[in-house]
């Protein structure tokens, strides 16, 4: 059955553009709802004069969006669990004109490249990413923000190369998250299995399900909880969807589905702890109210204790929204992270 579906996309500029599309009816009113939202992403991309950038690696390519200028070292920008670098591209445009960004898709993400066969993703691999742009770019140090798994990813990388970053801004994932000791070996016998199946069938290539334009918007935005919001869904689904080669006007999503069984880092709370002593730099993390902790409160709270008593430049925000919030509600972010970057970003980031 039929049903209508307003979608508003609003620019930093002020703008609103309204499209409504037929879900579950004709075909016609299907595709051109696709390409209303992939329209309206790549308009938003030159209104802000993105550009895109690819970055090799051994497999191949890690995929980027800079935006502002490019002779200043950008702020490198990294999504959270199977999202991509459209998870920046309602925020980025509220941040400071003169500070450029760069948002990677890591491995098995958007537009980058997988991991080879027969491997499994883990947590400490994408710290491998972040030297190859180094090295790319003749970069001596990065400055960081991360939401979610690119959170934990720029925490570990800045609590190990502490001489390697000049600031980090964190956004809803403080730190790895300690998993009940009872459970992890059933997680674990669980996830290696599914793992194992999901990269069998990579290499089968065969086309996964595919689903309506508008069933794609709906199951991402129950799929995160209705964090990720109908109107913000295609700055994601524009980087990790592809169209049918075997049913017209369907869509299929491109990630890799082995990233589904990806297991953390799986140390302990006394580990993050003494990497929080090694954060001495200025540090922003902002927390969502309407989110989980993912983890026994007492763990994040003991971790900011640390912190604090070890960092007089750290700050720690609480923000009346949810998990997604730098995607669904930018606004609410953007004047904490300014003011931030008001305060840390130097000119001298040049390169």
């Amino acid at each position: 059955m039929a049903s209508s579906v307003a979608l508003r996309w609003t620019y930093s500029g002020g703008r609103s553009l309204l499209r409504t599309a037929t879900v579950g009816g004709g075909g016609h009113h299907r595709h051109s709802h696709h390409h209303q939202a992939h329209d309206l992403v790549e308009q938003h991309d030159r209104q802000h004069d993105v550009e895109e950038v690819r970055i090799p690696v051994p497999y191949g390519e890690i995929a980027g969006k800079w935006w502002g200028p490019k002779n200043v070292r950008p702020i490198v920008s990294i999504h959270g669990w199977q999202d991509n670098a459209g998870t920046f591209d309602r925020l980025i445009p509220l941040l400071p004109k003169h500070i450029s960004f760069l948002a990677l898709d890591l491995p098995g993400h958007g537009l980058s490249s997988r991991i080879p066969d027969g491997m499994m993703y883990h947590s400490l691999d994408n710290t491998f990413v972040l030297f190859y742009l180094m090295r790319e770019y003749g970069w001596k140090k990065l400055s960081l923000m991360g939401h979610s798994m690119g959170s934990i990813l720029s925490f570990i990388f800045t609590a190990t190369f502490p001489d390697k970053v000049d600031f980090y801004i964190g956004i809803d994932a403080l730190k790895p998250h300690i998993s009940d000791p009872h459970k992890f070996p059933g997680r674990l016998e669980k996830r290696l299995p599914q793992a194992l199946l999901a990269d069998i069938r990579n290499r089968e290539k065969s086309e996964p399900p595919s689903y309506p334009y508008g069933e794609l918007i709906e199951r991402l935005h129950l799929g995160t909880n209705k964090s990720v919001s109908r109107e913000a869904a295609p700055f994601l689904l524009y980087r990790n969807t592809r169209k049918s080669t075997l049913h017209p006007d369907r869509y299929y999503f491109t990630r890799d589905s082995r990233l589904k069984h990806s297991a953390g880092v799986g140390w302990d709370q006394p580990i993050n702890l003494e990497f929080a002593k090694r954060m001495k730099l200025p540090y922003l993390f902002i927390k969502a109210k309407h989110s989980p902790y993912y983890e026994e409160r007492k763990y994040f709270d003991e971790f900011v204790e640390t912190v604090q008593s070890n960092n007089p430049q750290f700050q720690l925000e609480f923000v009346d929204s949810t998990h997604h919030l730098h995607l669904t509600e930018p606004e609410k972010i953007s004047p904490i992270i300014s003011k931030f970057l008001e305060k840390h970003w130097k000119q001298e980031n040049e390169h």
